[in-house]
């Protein structure tokens, strides 16, 4: 796992077309640009990233992405973990992501991760701090 650079903006963009079959391509390449990511690596290569932004009180999870050659192999367990992790650190009372209410493979990860419904298409987990 490491900071995002400049120089990945291209293979990152490319995990985001393969991985989100109905990119908003715009939106990919403004977050890459205006939020913290973070990049999962494997043999060198981008396995995956995770975009967070800073949001009323909270850390919001963008984007969460993993190169579908990468899927079930933990790379989004990692990534969701150094996000919560970050966030801890950053004494955030939660973390947020924004899932479709129709992505029920996206919904289940997160809601076995802790995150709960807080608004539509928001789920969120609490933070130990927040307690």
């Amino acid at each position: 796992m490491r900071p995002f650079r400049t120089e990945d903006e291209q293979q990152l963009f490319a995990v985001a077309k393969l991985a989100f079959a109905e990119a908003d391509h715009a939106r990919t390449i403004a977050t890459l640009a205006r939020d913290t990511v973070f990049v999962a690596e494997l043999a060198g290569q981008p396995a995956g990233y995770v975009a967070i932004e800073e949001s009323a009180g909270a850390l919001r999870i963008e984007q969460l992405c993993v190169h579908p050659a990468h899927e079930e192999e933990g790379v989004g367990n990692q990534l969701l973990d150094w996000a919560e992790g970050y966030a801890i650190s950053l004494g955030s009372a939660r973390l947020e992501i924004v899932v479709e209410t129709d992505n029920e493979r996206a919904l289940s990860f997160y809601r076995r991760r802790g995150f709960v419904p807080s608004e539509p298409d928001l789920l969120a987990l609490v933070l130990p701090q927040a307690g």
